[in-house]
C-alpha cells in the first residue's frame, strides 16, 4: 500500500512569536521521524497551486479579503487572541490547503492509496466567516468542498480525533447532508461545544455527530468508542471518502489536555 506523506517549504516562515504554542517545532519533530522511516511504499510530495475559488467555498469572500489584508509586511499581525500572522503566512496558510488538495488529487488518480499531510497552520477551528485558535483557513473543510465540486463526490466523511472539538468544520457543514462530520474530544475543554446535542441543522439533521468526552479515559476506551460506534456509523454512511482532522493532543504527555492516550492507542485507532 502506497502511502503519500505530503509537507511544505514554507511551514517554517509562518512565524507565530516567541513562546506562542503552535510553532513550527510541532511540524518539523513530525517530519524528522517520519524520514527515519525506510519504506519503497511512502511517498514524499509537495503541495502544488490551485484555484482559489475552492477556499470560497468554505469562507465568506468578505473573511477571505480580510485575511488577505491583514498579512503584514514586517512583524506580526492578530486575526484573534490565539491566531497570529506574520509575512510568510501567507504562503504557509495556502500550502497547508494546498497539500490537502494535492493529496486528495494522488488518491483520487490512484498514485497512492492514502496520505498524511503533516501542515501548519492547522485548519480545524475556522469558522466560515471567522478565525479562531492558531487556524486561518479550514484546510479539511476546503478538501472536502473540493471532493464534492471537482470529482463530484456525494458523500464524504470527516472524522476528528484532535483533542478539541473542531468547531469550525463542524459550522461549515451543519446544514449538509453529504458531508459527515464526527469529532471525538475532551469537554469540557477548548473551545466549548461539540455537545451530543449538537446534530446538524435542516436537511444536515443527523450528519453531525459529537462524542464528547472527559479527561483521562485512555487508550481501550477511545479504541471501544471507534470500534463499537464510530465505525458502524461510518458503515452505514458509506463515504466514497474519508478525511482526518488528525490532532495527536490527546496523548498522555501533551501538558494542555488530560486524555492519557499513547502511540499503541493511536495506532489501534487508526
Amino acid at each position: 500500500m502506497k502511502t503519500a506523506i505530503l509537507t511544505t517549504d514554507t511551514y517554517l516562515n509562518h512565524d507565530t512569536g516567541q513562546g506562542h504554542p503552535e510553532r513550527a517545532d510541532r511540524v518539523t519533530v513530525v517530519i524528522d521521524h517520519l524520514k527515519k522511516v525506510k519504506s519503497k511504499d511512502l511517498i514524499w510530495k509537495k503541495p502544488g497551486k490551485f484555484d482559489l475559488k475552492y477556499l470560497a467555498l468554505a469562507h465568506d469572500k468578505n473573511y477571505l479579503d480580510n485575511v488577505k489584508d491583514s498579512f503584514p509586511k514586517q512583524g506580526l499581525n492578530f486575526l484573534d487572541g490565539d491566531t497570529i500572522i506574520s509575512p510568510g503566512s501567507k504562503e504557509a496558510t495556502r500550502d497547508a490547503v494546498g497539500s490537502i488538495l494535492t493529496a486528495i488529487d494522488g488518491v483520487m488518480k490512484k498514485d497512492f492509496n492514502n496520505a498524511f499531510c503533516a501542515v501548519r497552520p492547522p485548519g480545524h477551528h475556522a469558522e466560515k466567516q471567522k478565525a479562531m485558535g492558531f487556524c486561518v483557513y479550514n484546510n479539511i473543510a476546503v478538501g472536502a468542498y473540493y471532493l464534492l465540486e471537482k470529482y463530484k463526490l456525494s458523500k464524504v466523511a470527516i472524522v476528528d480525533f484532535d483533542v478539541h472539538h473542531g468547531n469550525g468544520t463542524q459550522e461549515i457543514f451543519y446544514s449538509r447532508s453529504d458531508v459527515l462530520y464526527i469529532s471525538t474530544h475532551q469537554s469540557p475543554f477548548y473551545p466549548g461545544g461539540g455537545h451530543f446535542s449538537e446534530v446538524g441543522a435542516g436537511s444536515g439533521r443527523g450528519f453531525t455527530v459529537n462524542f464528547p468526552i472527559l479527561s483521562g479515559m485512555g487508550n481501550y476506551f477511545y479504541c471501544s468508542l471507534y470500534s463499537d460506534f464510530i465505525l458502524p456509523i461510518l458503515t452505514s454512511f458509506q463515504p466514497e471518502l474519508i478525511l482526518v482532522s488528525a490532532g495527536y493532543d490527546a496523548h498522555r504527555e501533551d501538558p494542555l489536555s488530560g486524555m492519557n492516550l499513547d502511540v499503541s492507542g493511536f495506532g489501534r485507532r487508526e
